[in-house]
């Protein structure tokens, strides 16, 4: 029979796992507590969130929401901490791998991202993606290119007419 307090971790994971946009399980063995701090900050900072919890916890978590995990039986081993996504899929991974490879910790196991699993390799790919702000600016831009161009040529038509009048009013003066 579980403890009360494992159940209430269950409650709280399942809650995460719910809300949750992606998942990426990392191992953050040898990562001081300074640095543990750093990364969390970066991480909220990207709309995720760092948790640490038993990996039984995870698993039962996982497999009570109809995660599959057969491909991910290996990731739950070892000190692991999870990052959950909520608001932008890859901008928090992207904040977690950016700072792995400046500290060499934490190392990426595996994910989830619409509750498909994610190989270590694929986590990484994700990683090297644009976030969705950065996509939306260049939405933007490719769309505002065009416009800013009409605009031009239609004002160049009128500075041209400007130029005639001016010059037929001086011609008139003569």
């Amino acid at each position: 029979m579980p403890s009360q307090k494992n159940l209430d971790q269950i409650t709280i994971l399942k809650d995460k796992f719910a809300k949750a946009k992606s998942i990426v399980l990392a191992d953050y063995a040898g990562l001081p507590v300074n640095l543990q701090q750093s990364l969390r900050a970066k991480v909220i900072e990207a709309g995720g969130e760092l948790v640490v919890a038993k990996n039984t916890l995870l698993k039962i978590t996982a497999k009570e929401l109809d995660y599959p995990i057969d491909a991910l039986t290996n990731s739950f081993t070892g000190p692991t901490i999870t990052l959950f996504a909520y608001e932008d899929e890859i901008a928090p991974i992207k904040a977690l791998a950016e700072f792995a490879k400046e500290n060499e910790l934490p190392t990426i196991k595996a994910g989830y991202l619409n509750k498909e699993p994610l190989t270590k390799e694929q986590v990484d790919s994700l990683a090297k993606l644009p976030t969705k702000i950065e996509l939306i600016a260049k939405t933007v831009g490719t769309i505002k290119a065009p416009l800013t161009g009409f605009v031009n040529v239609l004002s160049g038509n009128l500075k041209n007419l400007i130029y005639v009048l001016t010059a037929i009013s001086k011609k008139g003066g003569e």
